[in-house]
């Protein structure tokens, strides 16, 4: 039996993102099955006319409702989209624990825990509800001691150099 493991792809660099749905796509390949969970996103992956189309081995959620950036709502539309947010965390975790995927990706969830969206201790309650073989990706910029200490390897990305076309 396979024990799945956790990554964490982190930094200020541009490419968390696109490394994991990387691993998603090469996942797919494999006949596996593949969720992605994207939060503090604009509209993102989920509106993609293309990710669509690899369904059914990726499907790709989010939550939030507003097509906006999370930080440039005002407050009483950021209260709503936490609500939301919540919901998904509460999604990723039926996921997790009926073993209804092989890859779990969690686009952003870091961003979540440094803005105080969710705690350490949700994360932690979230990766207990995994099933022993199931893989889960998180990204985000930044990382704290204590959730490191979860992942079985750690990413770091950063851009070395910056070009505009």
């Amino acid at each position: 039996m396979k024990q799945g493991l956790i990554y964490i792809y982190t930094g200020d660099g541009h490419g968390k993102s696109p490394a994991a749905l990387g691993k998603a796509v090469l996942a797919a390949a494999q006949g596996k099955n593949v969720v992605i969970l994207q939060f503090l996103k604009e509209k993102g992956l989920a509106d993609s006319d293309f990710l669509q189309r690899l369904e059914p081995e990726i499907k790709v959620f989010r939550f939030e409702k507003s097509a906006l950036n999370f930080f440039e709502l005002p407050e009483e539309k950021q209260t709503e989209e936490v609500i939301n947010i919540k919901n998904g965390i509460n999604f990723a975790k039926k996921v997790l624990s009926t073993g209804g995927c092989d890859l779990l990706i969690l686009d952003e969830v870091l961003g979540l825990v440094d803005n105080k969206i969710i705690s350490v201790d949700d994360l932690k309650g979230l990766l207990d509800s995994k099933d022993e073989e199931t893989d889960i990706i998180m990204t985000g910029i930044s990382l704290n001691d204590e959730i490191c200490m979860l992942a079985d390897e750690v990413s770091r990305i950063e851009t070395l150099k910056f070009k505009c076309w």
